[in-house]
């Protein structure tokens, strides 16, 4: 059986690494790190199919490291200490700064991580993850603050272009061909930023022309045999993104049949329930809000649920919360309000907060005039008193906008009731 063209085609050098230039240009950090020889641990964040784990390799080649690798789906706490002791115990026959690389390690448990952190610590293992998942909730607080966190993006469209007509020419078993590339839009859509998916769906479009020699390949083409291709990606997981894309826009779009059948692809192809859990959560709150505040505590105590009941039991947890949340009222209010102040920060930068707000605990603080004018609201009927909170330039600005849930459009009448003309709907 062959090696996939993914696999064929990746890099046997770091200067045939493209992509990410963000982290390897000649003044990135990253590429400062590994010239001067001296790399931190470090997670890897980024969508599939980015070269997590062949920048892993390179760097271990660059350096001239060994290198130990281990996928958190197939590995635990026994494997990653036999790597450990290995290195411990190897001696002066052991190179020094052994490389431990993690595959998807945001699916290791606390105890899991928490095996990693002496050995991090002291410099046994210099650690490299690999997460599509963001560090921030996935990795334990101990063990991040002891790693640089690099970010992977998705590959752009001349970078997979690059790659595409790179394998054409170099690689031994398409080079034979005579194939014609005519269109790119239908492959590049399909593999959505995905190197490896890019190239493994092209192989099998390719096979599905069998013995021919001239081949000419066109977006008709590419999309009369997406649907076999595809099919054959659900399970290796390779559809990831694009499942839960459906069922988020399911829900935001307030179908729940459609919400529990692409639910059912995520059970069926053993996805990580806390992963589906968490999408559900944010969706409450982007797409939900206001029009239903109840949505996220119940998208909340789902998430909590999933992490105490486990699987399978859990998916009845998992349904339950995306009918409530797809036949509920929807409002992304609050979701628009802090993209627009996000957005005024920017293009304002910090202005100063107002006298009136400003803490005062010492004595020439308050001589200073921090704090005077202020009022507390308590102290006034309906516990409300008109006075400015903004800064001196942005008076009047107003982020909250309702939709035509009832619920925002009560909370727009609250808010003109207390400050009348100020703010405008």
């Amino acid at each position: 059986m062959n090696t996939p063209l993914a696999e064929r085609m990746r890099p046997k050098t770091l200067d045939h690494y493209f992509g990410q230039q963000h982290l390897l240009a000649p003044n990135a950090s990253l590429k400062r790190a590994l010239d001067a020889g001296i790399i931190p641990s470090m997670i890897f964040w980024g969508p599939p199919g980015v070269g997590k784990t062949t920048l892993a390799q390179l760097i271990a080649l660059h350096l001239n490291r060994p290198i130990y690798t281990l996928s958190a789906i197939s590995s635990g706490v026994k494997e990653v200490r036999e790597v450990i002791s290995k290195v411990e115990n190897g001696g002066m026959f052991t190179p020094k700064g052994s490389i431990l690389f993690i595959d998807e390690i945001h699916r290791f448990s606390k105890a899991q991580q928490d095996s990693l952190l002496g050995a991090v610590e002291k410099g046994v293992i210099t650690l490299i993850g690999a997460t599509t998942e963001n560090p921030s909730f996935e990795v334990i607080s101990a063990l991040l603050s002891r790693c640089q966190v690099y970010t992977l993006e998705h590959h752009s469209k001349d970078d997979l272009l690059t790659l595409l007509n790179r394998a054409l020419k170099e690689d031994h078993l398409l080079s034979k061909k005579k194939i014609k590339l005519t269109q790119t839009s239908a492959l590049l859509r399909i593999s959505g930023g995905d190197a490896r998916k890019l190239l493994n769906i092209f192989e099998i479009i390719v096979g599905t022309f069998q013995d021919q020699e001239k081949i000419e390949i066109n977006d008709e083409v590419v999309l009369q045999n997406a649907q076999q291709s595809l099919a054959r990606y659900d399970k290796d997981g390779e559809q990831h993104y694009d499942v839960i894309s459906a069922f988020i826009k399911s829900i935001r779009g307030s179908d729940p049949n459609a919400a529990i059948y692409w639910l059912a692809r995520m059970v069926e192809g053993g996805e990580d329930p806390k992963f589906i859990a968490r999408r559900l959560v944010i969706l409450a709150a982007e797409d939900i809000g206001l029009a239903n505040p109840n949505a996220l505590l119940l998208a909340n105590a789902c998430f909590q649920a999933v992490e105490n009941v486990g699987w399978p039991e859990s998916r009845i947890i998992l349904s339950e919360c995306a009918l409530y949340l797809a036949s509920s009222p929807k409002g992304n209010a609050a979701y628009k309000a802090i993209n627009k102040a996000q957005q005024l920060v920017q293009e304002t930068g910090s202005l100063a907060v107002p006298l009136a707000l400003r803490n005062a605990p010492s004595k020439l603080m308050k001589e200073l005039g921090y704090g005077e004018g202020y009022q507390y609201s308590h102290d006034y009927p309906e516990n409300f008193y008109e006075q400015e909170f903004l800064p001196q330039e942005l008076i009047g600005t107003n982020f909250f906008t309702p939709g035509s849930s009832q619920k925002e459009l009560d909370i727009a009448k609250q808010i003109q009731k207390c400050w009348q003309d100020k703010y405008k709907f």
